[in-house]
């Protein structure tokens, strides 16, 4: 139990004694959750949460169905768990619509990770970009696996019209962990390319994301 270790071990008082960096993946998980099962504490049950997933990246990819399937996370513990989520999607979306995205190239990359890095499909996500590149949305709009047939033109730019956006930033995942753009991606970039021309829309760059970074297209030469 938490309450039977030193009160400068436990995860509340070290973190407001020596702040929120002195404490491990589980230790931060353990305050949201407060309680763990019946003879499991609250930090092995943390630890095992975030084993299951794949660590803190992966948990933060979980969906609603996901966590309504573990014994011990009632619906207040996921609702809590899901809103944090989204706060942290959300942190690293603000300085984007503040201010134009190219400006903050990590954080794209931040953000994309944490969007699709740990997803076990493939999938198509889109940055929608105003006149100023500042960013007016992030979309997933196509999974399984995409090339030219599963990823359709009309759809992204029904989309970019909607948001009236100006350009555009794709990026998908390779859950394979290969972070290098294949053909495929490039033959899918180019025809997105040509489509969005004809509505004056820019694609400025095309990521590929994985647990272990993202790789620009465009810095590669391939747009």
């Amino acid at each position: 139990m938490v309450r039977e270790l030193p009160a400068s071990a436990r995860p509340r008082e070290k973190l407001l004694q020596r702040g929120a960096d002195a404490l491990a993946d589980a230790e931060l998980l353990a305050l949201l959750l407060r309680t763990g099962l019946r003879g499991q504490p609250v930090l092995s049950f943390a630890q095992q949460l975030l084993q299951r997933f794949g660590g803190l990246a992966g948990l933060l990819q979980a969906t609603p169905a996901q966590l309504a399937g573990i014994k011990g996370l009632g619906p207040a513990k996921r609702a809590e768990l899901l809103a944090v989520f989204e706060l942290a999607r959300r942190a690293l979306a603000e300085p984007m619509r503040q201010r134009p995205v190219l400006d903050h190239p990590q954080a794209v990359a931040d953000l994309l990770r944490l969007q699709l890095a740990d997803r076990a499909h493939e999938v198509f996500a889109v940055l929608f970009l105003d006149a100023q590149h500042r960013l007016l949305a992030l979309e997933e709009l196509f999974r399984g696996t995409l090339d030219q047939a599963s990823v359709y033109p009309r759809e992204v730019a029904l989309r970019a019209l909607q948001h009236g956006a100006a350009s555009v930033i794709l990026a998908h995942n390779h859950p394979s962990g290969v972070a290098e753009p294949s053909a495929a991606d490039t033959a899918l970039t180019r025809q997105l390319q040509a489509a969005l021309a004809l509505l004056d829309i820019r694609v400025l760059d095309h990521f590929v994301v994985t647990r272990a970074g993202c790789t620009s297209m465009a810095a590669r030469g391939l747009l």
